[in-house]
């Protein structure tokens, strides 16, 4: 028979913040080796007693998208060029921190035997439409001297992104880790990746304008915590990469290989980029996103960054 001692302390600990008034802060990310440190510092920290976050893992950042859209989350892990979407719709919401800079980590995969990004021409891609696959399609057409009307554009979630490719529905896709690894191990060739946009696609916490005036205290210890994981991931990177390859299926080395694609910045850092360094990025993101027309218009951005909820 369990001690009852215990199990009242342990009930104390899941409700203590429920008990306080404390509202639940739902966040929600899709599988992506830049957001796995959320993942990591909620087993750390032990949000669910302290803060009172809950992260809600989706298959695609398109249902991220919606659920945020719809309210179902109070802050999300996006892109850049997704947050400006949001901006679009007139969603009042704040950039309150920069979690990654993409450099190789997103990438288009083809079949073996097409040499490069040109030779897809007349070929199937597989793309999640209406989220950062869209505008990564976009922009090595562009970089190649191509237009949508030379390839087939296949709308696919990234959940079916290995099958569809392993079944020959498509013949590239629109894709990032741990996908990436998957594939390439399966034989794939890279064709495309990010880093011939440099500093285009950009991870961002952000949440809704409302939430900072009812949660921002939250908000804040929240991205303290990002930052010290960060730190412990540098001190003990055995230890992360081994929590991250449970999540992930893949092998810790494959981890480590898979951050080779990624820039996290620090507090100093994020604190350079949301007070002005991130200002081009926005604007060359919105040029482009206007040009293709995967915005329906110019989006007013004044006041969508946000650094005062950096953590001291």
């Amino acid at each position: 028979m369990k001690n009852p001692a215990i199990v009242l302390c342990l009930l104390f600990v899941i409700l203590a913040p429920l008990a306080r008034g404390q509202e639940v802060l739902r966040l929600g990310t899709n599988v992506w080796p830049g957001y796995e440190p959320l993942y990591l510092a909620a087993e750390r920290e032990a949000w669910r007693a302290r803060l009172n976050v809950r992260l809600v893992e989706y298959p695609s950042s398109t249902e991220v998208l919606r659920a945020f859209r719809n309210r179902v989350l109070e802050a999300a892990a996006l892109t850049l060029d997704e947050v400006l979407a949001l901006r679009g719709a007139e969603l009042p919401v704040k950039v309150v921190a920069v979690l990654d800079i993409s450099a190789g980590g997103d990438v288009i995969l083809a079949r073996p035997e097409i040499a490069d990004f040109q030779a897809l021409k007349d070929r199937r891609i597989g793309v999640e439409s209406g989220a950062l696959g869209a505008y990564v399609v976009s922009r090595a057409l562009k970089i190649n001297g191509m237009s949508l009307a030379d390839v087939e554009i296949v709308p696919m979630d990234v959940s079916a992104h290995e099958n569809g490719y392993s079944n020959g529905l498509v013949d590239a896709v629109v894709t990032f880790e741990p996908v990436r690894t998957r594939l390439l191990k399966a034989g794939a060739r890279e064709v495309f990746n990010s880093n011939q946009i440099p500093n285009e696609i950009v991870d961002v916490l952000v949440v809704h304008e409302s939430v900072l005036a009812t949660q921002g205290d939250v908000v804040r210890q929240l991205i303290k915590d990002w930052f010290r994981t960060l730190d412990y991931m540098k001190r003990e990177p055995d230890a992360a990469a081994q929590f991250t390859a449970r999540r992930l299926r893949i092998t810790p080395q494959e981890v480590v290989s898979s951050y080779e694609g990624l820039y996290l910045p620090g507090p100093e850092e994020n604190l350079a980029l949301l007070s002005g360094e991130l200002t081009p990025t926005l604007q060359r993101l919105h040029r482009v996103l206007v040009g293709q027309r995967l915005l329906p218009g110019p989006v007013d951005t004044r006041g969508l960054i946000a650094p005062d909820w950096l953590a001291e």
